[in-house]
This record gives C-alpha cells, structure tokens and sequence, in this order.
C-alpha cells in the first residue's frame, strides 16, 4: 500500500485523471487557465453521486429543510449589504521582475511563519526583514489587499452598463429568498435552506490540484434558530457534519476539527468550526460550520426596507431568527474521496493502481465482459446481462476491449466495484464470474441473483 503523504501520489492522481477521463486541464488545448478544471465523463458521475446522497442525507431525508437553486448573477446591493464590496479581500504580493501575483499567507506558510491574525503591515514587515523572495527569486512587493470577487456589467439599451459580480458564494441567495420561503411555505422554526450552486473567487495564487480554484462548487444549507439555542443546535450539525464524513467513507483520523479564534473568523461570524481531510499536500479545509448570528438578515432588512423578520405562530413574537451554516466544498469532496480510495498494490504477482471508491459513490458500479469478443454467442448473452442490469442500474459499463487481465485492471484503476465476466459455463448453467475489485476475489453466481446482490451491495 502507498504511504498517505508520498510526494508523489500527487502526480500519480492528476495523471490518472487525466488518462481515465475523470479531470482534465480547463482550456487544455489553448494551454489551459490557471484554476479552472473540466470533469470529464467519470468525474462528473463522482461528483454528481456526491452532490445526489449529500441532496438525500440532508435534504430529501428531512422535514426542516428547502431547497432552492438561486441565481449567480444578482443585484449588486446585496453584496454590499453582505460586507464583501468592501472587505472580501485576501493579502496579495507581487514579484518586482516578473510580475506575478502570490498570496501574502501562502508565501510565509512556505517559509514556515504562520501569519494567522497578521495585519498586512506586519506581514510586510516579515517578509522585508527575513528577505523572503518570490518563488522565482525575486524581490517582493509590500503587501495589499485584493478584492476576489470577479466583476462583469449587464448591458441596456441606453448604452450604459451596470456592474455586477460573479457571485462569492452561495449563501447569500438563500438569505435573500428567506422571505420567500416564509410566505410560500410557512415553515416552523427550526428550518434550512439548501442549496448546491458555483461560486466564484478571483484567488491570487490557485494551487494544488482542484483544492483551490477560481469556479468551484459549495454545497451547504443556512439553518435558522431561535438565538437561544445556537450552542445546542452548533453540536447537533457538528455530529451531523462527522456523520456525513464517516458516510461517505472517511475514517476519524482522516478529519480534524479546527476551532478558528477570534480575530480570524468571518466578520459576521460568533464561531466557526472548520473540518479539515488529511490531502496530500497536508490537512486542510473541505467543509466548515460558522454561526454567522443574525448579520445577514438584518444588513439585508437595513438596506431594503424589507421586513425580514420571523413570526412565530405560538407566541404571535417577531423577530430575526439567527442562523448555522454547514457548508461542505464539492470540489474538495471529489479531491479527498480520490485521495482517499487511491492505492498501489500488487495483485496476482502483477503490480496495480486502484481506486477503492465506496460503492455507493464509484462512478461505475460494476462492468459486464464477454470473456472473448470474437465468439458472437458469448456476445450476445453478455449483451443480454449488459441490457437488462443497466436497466436496474444505470451506472453500469460494457468492456469488451483487450484481453480480461486488461480489463480488470482498467476497471479496477476506475474503481469499479465488481466485474462480471459470461463465459462459455454462462450459456450451460446460466452463472457468470462476479469478481470483487479490491480482493480480487472471484467467484460464481446465479444470473437470476445478480441484479439482486449488486443492488444490495451498492447500498452499502
């Protein structure tokens, strides 16, 4: 097995990404875009059976939650209501020569200084008095804020333009639409709104892998409460959130809770929890829990004149419910769950590279093989097999290219659970090899329990 944090399991993912159509480069053929990445036909069935049994857990399965998809473009004002106009910046610096941009926390964590809590000034001040160079070099700029929020503008008729953003993240289009739930559904508190949506950072410096991007997607739902109960309700979604993590396969030691101090929480935050997975490059953040208070609502109730306010049925009281934000980074799920399941193993005297995906989140569920392609009867039934289990289950593959050692290889490198092989005993006794892909265990089955066990086993 390869150890956890080898430098060079890195390059081994990307490529297998690459290779098996999971993730590739964002405008490869013009030389690619720094941060932006493509998901390919396999990354996308990943991620999409992420976002699906995310929807079912926290969603679907409960009373108390509503869920919406508002849009990205929205009217400037409430990003001025909401503080980022004015203060979603992160600390930029500049290499004097060639003018690229990095940022200022990033370039002192490489050189080993934790700058947590650090104003730009002291940052300068550390940079200029340890004579950090950039990482081609060169002398660096004093630090300045940088704004990341992409800015476009909405065209008129009178030839004007009005300027808009790429929206941040997703939160605030369920703030805005909190009063059309009220209105719509009258829901009782506690309640949430959920959504899975694209945001938007212009980041300085993206970097490893899909981690830090400039598109990327954010599932999360704001969970509104009396005031009264914010520390109880903060426990209950820190286990929910554990839960979640353990469903979809991550051990205890795999993630770590970071309780972030004042001083460096959100403006509107009163506390934050993040959850950090053991990546690659090291622990970092892929999900976090903030109690943002009732900042939102009312800046937004300030700005608009709009009562936002919540009547409760019982008690005929009005008031601004406050709110718990568990937010989970979808891009960052797709890159732990491929750190994760990613192994190097021998198997059968041969050496092999593996993803051991859960089989509820594995993009291809199991593949069906004709044992040769040239005999057309073992075609023909494995065709029938084929046809009748993606009927069952859509996620459901036909390989019948190269010889079965190939094959299995090439599922197992995909992370396809289980293979199953029609061969010539097939057409006597009506069995077929189920093969498992992490074993490599082999064994037969009845065609007529197939659909059964694998349904069974993928709900696991």
């Amino acid at each position: 097995m390869i150890a956890a944090m080898d430098s060079t399991v890195m390059e081994k993912l990307v490529a297998l990404c690459k290779r098996r159509g999971f993730i590739y480069q964002g405008s490869e053929i013009y030389g690619g875009l720094a941060g932006t990445w493509d998901y390919g036909p396999l990354g996308l069935a990943l991620k999409k059976n992420i976002e699906n049994l995310w929807w079912r857990q926290f969603v679907d399965s409960r009373d108390d939650m509503y869920g919406i998809d508002s849009a990205i473009l929205m009217n400037p004002r409430v990003w001025e209501a909401s503080g980022h106009v004015g203060g979603f910046n992160d600390p930029l610096v500049e290499d004097k020569k060639t003018k690229k941009r990095y940022r200022a926390d990033h370039v002192l964590e490489e050189a080993d200084i934790d700058s947590s809590g650090m104003t730009l000034a002291q940052m300068g001040d550390i940079i200029a008095e340890k004579k950090i160079k950039s990482p081609d070099g060169n002398e660096l700029s004093a630090p300045q804020q940088f704004n990341m929020m992409f800015k476009t503008s909405i065209g008129s008729a009178g030839g004007s333009d009005t300027v808009v953003y790429l929206r941040p993240e997703t939160a605030q289009g369920m703030f805005i639409n909190f009063k059309n739930i009220i209105d719509t559904y009258h829901p009782k508190l506690p309640f949430g709104i959920a959504q899975i949506g694209r945001s938007f950072r212009n980041e300085i410096a993206p970097r490893d892998f899909i981690f830090r991007v400039r598109e990327l997607e954010i599932m999360e739902f704001e969970y509104f409460i009396k005031e009264e109960t914010w520390n109880e309700q903060f426990e209950y979604w820190r286990t929910q959130m554990q839960a979640w993590f353990r469903l979809i396969g991550f051990a205890p030691e795999d993630i770590r809770e970071v309780e972030i101090p004042e001083g460096q929480r959100a403006h509107y935050s009163k506390r934050t929890m993040d959850f950090h997975f053991r990546y690659l490059h090291k622990f970092d953040e892929i999900g976090g829990l903030a109690y943002r208070t009732d900042f939102d609502l009312k800046s937004h109730m300030q700005h608009t004149g709009i009562d936002l306010q919540y009547l409760d049925p019982n008690t005929s009281e009005k008031f601004i419910p406050h709110v718990l934000e568990p937010t989970f980074g979808l891009g960052r799920h797709v890159l732990a769950i491929l750190t994760k399941a990613y192994s190097e193993d021998e198997l059968g005297g041969e050496s092999r590279a593996v993803l051991r995906l859960p089989p509820n989140l594995a993009p291809v569920k199991a593949a069906v093989f004709p044992l040769l392609k040239n005999k057309p009867e073992l075609v023909a039934k494995a065709r029938e097999i084929y046809v009748t289990l993606k009927k069952e289950i859509p996620q459901i593959m036909w390989d019948d290219n190269g010889n079965i050692g190939k094959r299995y290889r090439r599922q197992d490198e995909i992370g396809t659970p289980w293979c199953i092989t029609i061969d010539f005993d097939t057409l006597k006794n009506a069995t077929v090899t189920l093969r498992e892909r992490d074993t490599g265990e082999q064994k037969r089955i009845s065609t007529a329990e197939l659909s059964a066990l694998l349904a069974e086993r993928i709900q696991v």
